[in-house]
Formats: structure tokens, C-alpha cells, sequence
């Protein structure tokens, strides 16, 4: 995931480890069981049931080890991602959902070899990896000085010295607070926009400090944005460890780095979106869609960031089926291309949807790991209809009171491929997690199955579920007045 969503979803911490939710949820009020809910209550029953069929089912998992420990990673345009788009289909179709594809276009970036070496003062081996869409260094490389800068105002403070040099952003991610959540969303600009900005003053390369609060020498991928009105210069992130010491260095005197990327950015190739229906019974016509994405970074397995929430999404549709539980309304699992690095399955299915999506009663996404539910984030669409979806989404939460998810969190970006449905009106909910250790491994070599703890996972698949199916089934939309 890559929305500034996970500044907010990474925040949420059991509610039995908390002397009161963090200050700045805009819902402060402690969690008290409410009675009286016309629409909880009705639900009650139901939500018991798919409670006590999650807690039996390991279905997710088992469907997220064959994604992972069969398929690995699955970066758009690589045969990994087209390969997967056919097991969804088929994981669908054997759970007895209605699915198929919907061919998409995506851009196609490959790494290559990459490699980087401290030259003075010291000669030393650099850990990196190229951020994703970089161009490549010349092949023999690029050895130049490093200027370090820790902000965008020393970076225009120091606008003279960094032509011809490699800039190094090294910018600590704040730690994970109780109070502020992580600090994704302070540091990841120095990764997408930064090689632009360097680029401005001249420099022929950039090196940005992972965006993690802790690593053990383990670098961190993820898109940059570069700016087509100045130079695209090579751009890789270094590990904490790499970017403290070369600061220090620095600091004493003058450093120089050799840089080596091999990247290729090829033609566009063609992927698709996966789509798995079950039918609602009385309104087939309007839609509540569920979804994450389909695609990762081509390291690792893509097991939190979006396998679980993937699997998440289609085990929800699939233990309502095995239940026989069928809405009114027709719930839509959507696995979606190419979130990572340009999320043209996200705009594709808005496009290719239009006229359905102003009978799009709902959309929930899934793209912030594979940890425990602690609730939902409202996203900001019409501000009257939000805040109806809010205050019904605080009484149903009562309903997930065993699993600890009732948090309700307003004001939030609830996830990037269902944000291109938001001008239509459609009400945007992401789903909460206790995401405190998903930066740690996100968008790395460690973000790999045995990370996923099958509990958590089956509880994340019984709040889906239980809230899919009241969005689907309620006698009318949940943000109607």
C-alpha cells in the first residue's frame, strides 16, 4: 500500500492495550457496547454466525500460500502477476463465485542488476535497491560526491554544491506512537519526489534513506514520481544503517559513491483486473464492492502488502456462499492491477464501471496488511453522506466486539484503488488493522508468508464479511439519509 492511508491505519492498537485511543482519532469517546440499534440488532444473529465460521475457516491463508510460496512476487508485467490473475480466477470459480477477468494495460518496469560502493574516504559495499520506475546509471556507473541533506530546506539551502553530486536524503521516520501512528506519511516524499528536486539543482543521482522507523540493514522499495519537465536522474534507497553512516563520513569530510542500476522501463504489457461476483437476490443491480490488489513489488512474496488483503476480500465472498448467506444486493470481489506503480487496474475499473457506480452502495478495501482488525476509516466523499456512513458504521462495529474491531476513524484516504470511484459518489471504507510492525517489512525482501499470523487473517475475513454483507443486505444504503 502506498496511500497516506497507513499513517492512519498503522495507528490502531488493541483496544485492551489502550488507557484511551489515540488523541488525534476523531472519534475519542471510549468503546461502550450500544443497545437499541435497529440495524445491529437485526444483523446480530447473522454476524455470530460468521463469526464462529471465520474462527473455523483457514481459507485465506490457505489461498494466500499458494499466491506467495507458489507464485512470490508479482510486479506489473512480470509472468508472476500474470500467472496469479488466472489462480484468483479459478480460486473464485472453485468457491462458486461468478468471476473472470478485465483485460488492463500496465507499464512494465524491470530491475536489474544494482549495486553501490562507499570510494572515499573508505571503500565499503553499499546495501541498496532501485526505486521503482528509475532509470538506469550509464553501464559503467555513476561515481560522484554525495551531498547529504535531511529536509527539503537544507536541500535549497545547499542548491549550489549539488551539481554533479549524488544526493542522499537521509530522513528518520518518526517511530510508531500511540498518539501519531507511523510516520509514513512525513517521509515517503523524500522517495517519490525527490530525485525531481535534486534533479532541479543539477544532481546526476539520489539515494533517499529507506522509509522505515527500524530495519536490520534491509533496503526499501516503492515508487518514485518523476517530474517530465526536469531530468530523470537514477534514484535507489539505501538502508538506515548505510545512510547514517555515510552522514557521519560526511560530516568530517568529503564522500564519494559509486552507483550502478540496471533498470529498463519497457512497453506497456498487458495484465488484468479480477472480478467474482455472488449475486444478490432481490437488487442484483447495485453493488458493494470488496478489493484489494493483485500485484507487489518484485521482492519478497507480496504477503502483507496485498496478498493478505486479496485473500481477505475473496474468502469473505466465499464463507458467505459456503453459508448461505446471499444479500440483496450483489457483493463484488475486485483484485486489482497494478497498484504499486501506477494503479491502472483502480482507473480501469472506473472507467469500464462508470455506469455502475452510482449504484455502487458501498466500496471497502484491503491495503494496509494482514494483521488484526481493529475497525474501519471512513473515506471523505460527499461530507453529509460520510458522516451518515460513520455514525451507522459506529453502532454495526458493536457486532465485531469479539474480534476488538470498533474503531471507527473519519477523514482518512481509504485506499487507492477504490479512490478513482470517489467523484462518483461512491462511499469509500478502508479497513483498519493494528498495522504497528508493517512498515518494518513493507516493500522488502521480508514481506513473506510466515509474516501473516492465520488468526488474524480469519478475523480480518469475519470483519469483511460481516460489514460486505449489512452494506449488501440493509434495507437501504448506509450513507442514505
Amino acid at each position: 500500500m502506498k496511500s497516506l492511508a497507513l499513517v492512519v491505519l498503522a495507528a490502531c492498537v488493541p483496544a485492551a492495550q489502550e488507557a484511551k485511543p489515540p488523541a488525534w482519532v476523531s472519534d475519542t469517546r471510549p468503546y461502550v457496547p450500544r443497545t437499541g440499534s435497529v440495524l445491529a440488532d437485526r444483523y446480530r444473529d447473522v454476524a455470530a454466525k460468521i463469526l464462529a465460521a471465520a474462527h473455523a475457516d483457514r481459507g485465506a491463508y490457505d489461498k494466500l500460500e499458494q499466491l506467495t510460496d507458489r507464485i512470490g512476487h508479482r510486479l506489473a508485467g512480470s509472468p508472476e502477476l500474470e500467472r496469479a490473475i488466472p489462480l484468483l480466477v479459478g480460486m473464485m470459480q472453485t468457491d462458486g463465485l461468478d468471476a473472470h477477468s478485465e483485460k488492463v494495460m500496465v507499464p512494465h518496469w524491470v530491475r536489474g542488476p544494482e549495486d553501490a560502493a562507499l570510494v572515499t574516504p573508505i571503500a565499503r559495499p553499499i546495501v541498496l535497491i532501485g526505486l521503482g520506475g528509475t532509470v538506469a546509471t550509464p553501464k559503467a556507473g555513476i561515481t560522484a560526491p554525495v551531498v547529504v541533506v535531511h529536509d527539503w530546506k537544507e536541500l535549497d539551502a545547499k542548491r549550489d554544491a549539488i551539481a554533479g553530486s549524488i544526493v542522499l536524503y537521509n530522513t528518520p521516520m518518526p517511530a510508531y506512537s500511540d498518539e501519531k501512528g507511523a510516520g509514513y506519511g512525513e517521509t515517503v516524499g523524500y522517495r517519490t519526489a525527490g530525485p525531481s528536486r535534486a534533479a532541479k539543482y543539477g544532481a546526476v543521482a539520489t539515494l533517499v534513506r529507506s522509509v522505515t522507523a527500524r530495519a536490520l540493514r534491509l533496503p526499501h522499495t516503492g515508487a518514485l514520481d518523476y517530474d517530465n519537465k526536469l531530468p530523470k536522474i537514477p534514484a535507489a534507497a539505501v538502508t538506515i544503517e548505510d545512510a547514517d553512516l555515510i552522514d557521519r563520513l560526511a560530516a568530517a569530510g568529503p564522500v564519494s559513491v559509486h552507483l550502478h542500476l540496471e533498470s529498463q522501463q519497457l512497453p506497456d504489457a498487458e495484465s488484468a483486473n479480477v472480478i467474482g461476483e455472488l449475486r444478490g437476490r432481490d437488487k442484483p443491480d447495485e453493488i458493494v464492492v470488496i478489493g484489494g490488489h493483485i500485484d507487489s513489488w518484485d521482492v519478497g512474496q507480496g504477503a502483507h502488502d496485498d496478498g493478505a488483503g486479496i485473500v481477505t476480500m475473496m474468502e469473505a465472498a466465499a464463507l458467505l456462499k459456503r453459508l448461505g448467506l446471499v444479500p440483496r444486493r450483489t457483493i463484488r470481489v475486485v483484485g486489482f492491477t497494478n497498484e504499486e506503480n501506477g494503479t491502472r487496474g483502480a482507473k480501469a475499473y472506473a472507467a469500464e464501471h462508470q455506469g455502475e457506480l452510482a449504484r455502487t452502495v458501498l466500496a471497502l478495501e484491503s491495503d494496509s496488511g494482514g494483521f488484526a482488525p481493529r475497525g474501519f476509516v471512513v473515506g471523505e466523499h460527499d461530507a453529509e453522506g460520510a458522516k451518515r456512513l460513520h455514525a451507522r458504521f459506529s453502532d454495526l462495529v458493536q457486532l465485531l466486539d469479539p474480534i476488538g474491531a470498533t474503531r471507527v476513524v473519519d477523514g482518512g484516504h481509504a485506499g487507492a484503488d477504490i479512490d478513482p470511484m470517489a467523484p462518483a459518489g461512491v462511499p469509500q471504507i478502508g479497513l483498519l488493522v493494528d498495522g504497528r510492525t508493517y512498515f518494518d517489512i513493507h516493500h522488502t525482501e521480508a514481506d513473506t508468508l510466515d509474516k501473516v499470523d492465520p488468526a488474524q487473517l480469519a478475523d480480518d475475513v469475519a470483519a469483511a464479511a460481516i460489514l460486505a454483507y449489512i452494506a449488501a443486505d440493509a434495507p437501504d444504503r448506509l450513507d442514505a439519509p
